[in-house]
């Protein structure tokens, strides 16, 4: 859905990002601007700062920023459409409908009927729990050590074992059986004819991260199998993508995740104190699992049971969480089976305590590999060892791989550059990499250069923003075609054009995009760290080497990508020569 920019500004102006952000993070005003403590990332100090002059939020420990839209989009885990509906909604501003096709309007009207029908279910299971006939589920949960304050607030319920007990509640609130049955509350079969999915069973709403019932896990009463039950797929269910209690995690903004096997697991958890707990659901973790962990936390611990099972599901999640970019420690549960069995017997403190000591995944994976060979043999080490190097092999970044070396030659007491040359030698021969080839001074410096031209990038668009008096010094000599990387160029002409049009409004630039992790960059680029340097005189000093050093990577980017046949281009390029000529005589005042 296409709405107008004038739209969409008219809905950012009108929510203060001060009074939104205030309804999440408590802010104290310090100077002209306001700091709380960032609810993106866990810190004790206030680097979290919001300005209502400029509309925009920056978080200077983690980097998070943008204005009120970003702000609504990460929090809330929202898209940019749906941060912009709550912010409209919040103002009092209609939004036009939306246009949809037949089909896909068919298809809305199915979710929106499913995730009703799922919400009055989980409803009708919780009142069911607390009536005579829910009292056994009732006492199976409190015999599980679970308060009433846990109970309420993860929505435990309990489902009749009457086996069309729920069905029937639901016709008489008018839905109609193909949509319960959409919802996947019902099966449909010839001999018995409708009756419901679970029956007779203690009920655990799941929840997606924004808190909407998309499906339902159920713990059977009795010897009844399977013993834990799921919802099937639905329209709005798909268990490879959810993780339980994620709408509570998301919101602990601790920096790792817990991620427990059951639902029990992730409750008794959250009920001691341990509120970043999540599950996956009834299936192994998953790529979509990981790239969801990835958008709140980049470290999850691993608390899965302590039985064979649980070490094998370790192992398999190990690499799927590493391919997301997400490091991943375990937890050892023993004596104990599971999280559930160990808070019960140990309680919170032993739990915070096996945290602190957890082993690293990677570490982890070897003292498992270390079970199929004789380590008291020198063929047995050797082929561990062997082993060992192959998986060292998959480190890409040379200091990450040789950090991993050093501890693996310690932990295995193995010398250090013997391991290391052994990495080496099974990386090439598995084709996992080529013979090493000493690399050129040249490259190196080439590399650094590139790093250096785009933070010079960065902190010039930082300075025009801050100071007007320099864009009117330098309009003549710095277009927004000088700074090479795409989104630093669009970023620049609305900068310049707001600039010509007399109207400077950094939050109103950041409507031009939709996609958080660019708002994220945009933030960026308005809150470049510069070097505090003492004297105005050094300020311009390094100022003009900045705006030089733009100029110059500039037309030396222009060289490299120009025709031979281009005239045009060629004269553009003598002219950005002598006004870079004319930059190194410019003096450029700060006030």
């Amino acid at each position: 859905m296409y709405y107008p920019e004038e739209l969409i500004e008219e809905v950012r102006s009108r929510n203060d990002i001060v009074d939104v952000i205030s309804g999440y993070v408590k802010l104290t005003k310090k100077g002209s601007s306001y700091f709380g403590l960032c609810p993106f990332h866990n810190e004790k100090s206030p680097s979290f700062s919001v300005s209502r002059e400029k509309q925009m939020y920056y978080c200077f420990g983690c980097g998070a920023g943008g204005n009120v839209f970003t702000f609504v989009m990460e929090y809330e885990n929202y898209t940019f459409v749906e941060a912009l509906k709550m912010l409209a909604e919040r103002v009092g501003i209609d939004l036009p409908e939306m246009e949809y096709s037949k089909e896909a309007k068919e298809k809305a009207d199915l979710k929106t009927s499913v995730l009703e029908v799922n919400k009055l279910a989980a409803k009708y299971y919780y009142a069911q729990l607390k009536t005579e006939q829910g009292k056994l589920a009732h006492t199976y949960l409190t015999k599980r050590n679970l308060s009433e304050e846990t109970i309420t607030a993860f929505g435990l319920g309990y489902s009749n074992k009457y086996s069309d007990d729920l069905y029937r509640y639901l016709k008489t609130k008018g839905y109609r059986d193909e949509v319960i049955a959409k919802a996947g509350l019902i099966s449909v079969d010839e001999r018995k004819g409708v009756y419901d999915k679970f029956w007779n069973r203690v009920m655990f709403p799941i929840m997606d991260a924004n808190s909407r019932v998309i499906g339902f896990g159920g713990r059977v009463m009795g010897d009844g199998k399977p013993k834990y039950l799921n919802s099937p797929e639905t329209i709005v269910f798909d268990k490879s993508r959810n993780l339980y209690g994620l709408h509570r995690a998301r919101t602990s903004r601790k920096s790792y995740f817990l991620i427990c096997e059951g639902y029990m697991d992730v409750i008794a958890l959250h009920q001691a104190g341990f509120t970043n707990a999540v599950a996956s659901l009834g299936t192994a973790l998953t790529s979509g699992h990981a790239s969801l962990i990835k958008r709140y936390v980049n470290e999850v611990y691993l608390t899965y049971d302590s039985d064979e099972a649980g070490t094998r599901a370790a192992l398999r999640a190990i690499p799927i969480l590493k391919e997301a970019g997400i490091t991943a420690k375990i937890i050892r549960m023993d004596p104990y089976k599971d999280p559930d069995e160990f808070i019960k017997n140990l309680g919170a403190e032993a739990f915070e305590e096996r945290i602190q000591k957890a082993r690293n995944g990677f570490m982890f994976s070897l003292e498992v590999l270390e079970r199929e060979y004789d380590m008291h043999s020198p063929e047995g080490k050797t082929e561990f060892y062997h082993e060992a190097a192959k998986r060292l092999c998959t480190f890409e970044e040379e200091i990450e791989r040789n950090n991993y070396i050093e501890a693996v030659a310690e932990a295995y007491h193995i010398g250090y550059e013997n391991l290391r040359k052994l990495v080496g030698t099974m990386a090439v021969k598995t084709g996992l990499a080529t013979p090493a080839v000493k690399p050129k001074q040249s490259v190196k410096k080439e590399s650094q250069r590139e790093d250096g031209n785009i933070t010079s990038q960065k902190a010039l668009i930082t300075w025009l923003l801050e100071d007007e008096k320099i864009f009117q010094q330098i309009r003549n000599y710095i277009t927004p075609k000088d700074f090479t990387e795409e989104l630093y160029t669009t970023v620049a002409e609305l900068l310049y054009e707001q600039y010509e049009e007399g109207e400077l409004n950094p939050a109103k630039i950041m409507n031009h995009f939709t996609d958080e992790e660019e708002h994220r960059e945009v933030a960026s680029l308005f809150h470049t760290k510069i070097k505090e340097l003492t004297t105005k005189s050094e300020q311009e000093k390094a100022l003009k080497e900045t705006i030089i050093r733009v100029k110059h990577h500039s037309i030396e980017h222009a060289t490299k990508m120009l025709e031979p046949t281009d005239i045009q281009g060629l004269q553009k390029l003598m002219e950005a020569k002598r006004e870079l000529q004319s930059l190194q005589k410019l003096h450029i005042s700060i006030e």
